[in-house]
């Protein structure tokens, strides 16, 4: 399965590797289309690629660390 979302990161959160965790503690495939980070917040459309439930458990990890997902779509 493959998804493409708008993750909103907030401002306490941006000077941690969270992106590199994602490619380090869950087994997925993440390309970054876009990004872009400021003092204040920072913004990333990133693709992400894995089987189903591996999907549920990174972006469940994603929301506990309070990044905000919107504008997700599957993707082929």
């Amino acid at each position: 399965m493959k998804i493409q979302a708008e993750f909103l990161f907030p401002q306490d959160l941006k000077e941690e590797a969270i992106i590199c965790r994602l490619c380090k503690e869950f087994d997925i495939i993440l390309k970054i289309v876009e990004a872009s980070f400021s003092t204040q917040t920072g913004r990333a459309i990133l693709r992400i690629e894995a089987d189903p439930e591996e999907l549920r458990r990174t972006l469940d990890y994603l929301k506990e660390r309070r990044i905000e997902i919107n504008k997700l779509e599957e993707i082929e």
